[in-house]
């Protein structure tokens, strides 16, 4: 008998889930994508994680193949 009314609070959450919108802030989200700074700025602070020489492996093995 359990497991019709576990499955039952199971749709419940999901459709729950589904039919949630919450608020949008429009004007934050229209001043990201408008924004004059560019993006490459967040990426700088990750460039050091980046390994280059990945890039050159790939290079010479398209050139010994």
């Amino acid at each position: 008998m359990g497991r019709g009314r576990q499955k039952a609070k199971h749709t419940k959450v999901a459709r729950d889930l589904k039919y949630y919108s919450p608020d949008t802030n429009y004007s934050a989200l229209a001043n990201e994508l408008h924004s004059s700074t560019p993006a490459s700025s967040e990426l700088d602070k990750w460039a050091e994680y980046v390994d280059d020489d990945e890039s050159e492996d790939a290079d010479e093995e398209s050139r010994t193949a």
